[in-house]
């Protein structure tokens, strides 16, 4: 339940709290007094756009908070383990406005987006006002509604998930056959560029190996010059490094047989002396190695043109030409596969459009069996709500379609998101008219009624703790106004309810009755909310009978009203 809301310096607003209880609250007022800023603080507390005109004039920020108990569910516990929130035993939803246009959102003190908010909010609260009104008209809704009644959640997410099989399974086969026609046109094509690249024998890294040789190829008489020069002076020479590098070692070895601080140095003339003969031995061996071949280097030069060539007809790197030669191999490759391949693939699909039809067939049953008991409910809620002669049907129909993918007696139909039925709610209010869409026929009383006949059949089944009432008794008045009090009363005993009404009928029903006033303090309007004792509802209910002037005769009027109501 909402067990209190929190605002401050919202509108016109100050500051105020508001207690609620269990049950049914009624909120009433005069009209511009507040209460749809009320219902406007709620919306924004439950993650609907917020604007900074909605800040109170000279106010840096405004904050709403909600905190709300007894609400946890599977579903909106899980949503706070994602968003990394603790769970407490209490739920605390708070907004905080900027003057400045800057929002930010916490759940249980923790910061969160109003994405987020938004989530929660439509986990817990039902706040219905005149934009539900119109979208009941619409049919789009109907099949939501519907479902909810029947309790499909588990059939319609098992339907969604072989529907998004098979539409996978589709996409795959359009692919296939569209790459298998392209290679088909370009077959030539593919042909010539792969066998022109196999008659090069590609190999990775050949190009820079190729570079290498013709650079040493190109210089083979510089270097045999360099080498030989190199290993005269090593060893070869009459005054070589290496002879004279014994002579040093003999030198230190004497040395060292006479003074000790030489011995660290004998290691270490050796080791030169070592390092300079493996240099000598390297040398003469480059030195015989060294290939002069004209006709090697003339070779690899026709080598090296005709790959620079390919790499910039196709504008590929040497390896970025492999690659490309295994893509051609792979699908001219494929085109002989092909026919197996979509065989193998609409087996698939033939499999999963089954599956799907037996899914669609299973979900359509549960919605016509709970379609007739839906039928019935909202035809009696109705009745006690003074549409005495309604006929209310929950059309289902079908879309008969040659290429459909749902397969049911023979016949194959169009497979929509979420099955394949086409869900209508019509009504006649009237004996002896044949029912019709909402939109062609309700008025706006009716609509309210209907509306409040939905939310009543719908109690049992409905997950939402909480539900709000904006605008519920439009268009009524009278007797219509205490059969829509009494049946909101009833749904109380389900739902934690809070309607906002206009009406003292409906007003007469409340458990808890909260007045909204909007007063002059400092020259500044300010919106306050009372909650009222016995004497002062009584009071706040002959005004609404009456108007301003209230009588004797509209207090004892309100006492009946309200001594009625507690026997519902």
């Amino acid at each position: 339940m909402l067990f209190s809301l929190y605002i401050k310096n919202y509108a016109l607003i100050q500051e105020l709290s508001i207690e609620f209880t269990p049950g049914l609250t009624i909120i009433t007022g005069e009209t511009g007094a507040g209460k749809s800023i009320l219902i406007g603080a709620l919306n924004l507390v439950l993650g609907e756009r917020a604007s900074s005109d909605l800040v109170r004039s000279g106010a840096t920020k405004a904050v709403i908070e909600a905190v709300l108990k007894e609400v946890h569910s599977e579903k909106l516990d899980n949503l706070l383990t994602v968003a990394e929130i603790e769970t407490t035993a209490e739920l605390i939803l708070r907004r905080e406005l900027s003057s400045s246009g800057q929002s930010r959102c916490f759940i249980n003190d923790t910061p969160c987006t109003a994405a987020l908010l938004k989530q929660v909010g439509e986990i817990l609260i039902d706040l219905h006002g005149q934009h539900e009104h119109q979208l009941l008209l619409h049919a789009d809704t109907h099949e939501t509604m519907l479902d909810d009644f029947a309790q499909t959640a588990s059939e319609v997410s098992s339907y969604k998930a072989a529907r998004s099989v098979l539409r996978e399974l589709h996409k795959q086969l359009v692919a296939l056959k569209k790459e298998a026609t392209e290679i088909h046109d370009k077959k030539e094509i593919l042909d010539f560029q792969l066998n022109e690249l196999n008659a090069l024998d590609l190999k990775s890294g050949e190009d820079e190996g190729i570079e290498t040789e013709i650079t040493l190829l190109e210089n083979a008489e510089t270097l045999f010059t360099l080498s030989s020069s190199l290993n005269e002076l090593l060893y070869d020479g009459e005054h070589s490094v290496y002879s004279s590098v014994a002579a040093a070692l003999h030198i230190v070895e004497k040395l060292a047989g006479i003074d000790k601080r030489f011995d660290i140095h004998i290691e270490e003339t050796r080791t030169a002396k070592s390092i300079i003969d493996e240099l000598a031995r390297f040398t003469r061996s480059y030195t015989s190695d060294i290939d002069f071949n004209p006709d090697r280097l003339e070779t690899l030069r026709e080598r090296q043109l005709k790959l620079q060539r390919i790499c910039k007809k196709y504008g590929l790197t040497i390896s970025g030409l492999i690659e490309l030669q295994n893509e051609l191999d792979t699908k001219i490759a494929l085109e002989g596969n092909l026919e197996e391949e979509v065989t193998h693939l609409q087996q698939q699909i033939n499999v999963q459009r089954e599956e799907l039809s037996i899914l669609a067939g299973k979900l359509s049953l549960k919605r016509q069996d709970a379609s007739k008991q839906l039928e019935r409910d909202i035809q009696e809620q109705l009745a006690e709500l003074g549409i005495a002669n309604a006929t209310f049907i929950v059309s289902i129909t079908n879309e008969e379609n040659g290429d459909g993918e749902i397969a049911i007696e023979g016949k194959q139909f169009s497979a929509f998101s979420s099955g394949y039925d086409r869900i209508e709610f019509l009504i006649s209010t009237n004996p002896g008219e044949k029912p019709r869409p909402l939109i062609k026929v309700a008025s706006g009383g009716e609509i309210s009624r209907i509306m409040l006949a939905m939310k009543s059949a719908l109690a049992k089944s409905t997950k939402l703790p909480i539900l709000i009432f904006d605008e519920i008794d439009t268009g009524i008045s009278g007797r219509i106004a205490e059969a829509v009090g009494k049946s909101l009363k009833k749904l109380s005993r389900l739902h934690q309810i809070i309607a906002i009404t206009h009406l003292p009928q409906i007003a007469a029903m409340a458990e808890l009755h909260l007045q909204v006033q909007k007063s002059l303090q400092e020259e500044r309007s300010v919106t306050e909310v009372t909650t009222l004792d016995h004497e002062s509802r009584l009071q706040a209910i002959a005004g609404l009978i009456s108007g301003k002037d209230i009588s004797p005769s509209s207090i004892n009027l309100a006492a009946e009203l309200v001594a009625a109501a507690e026997s519902v």
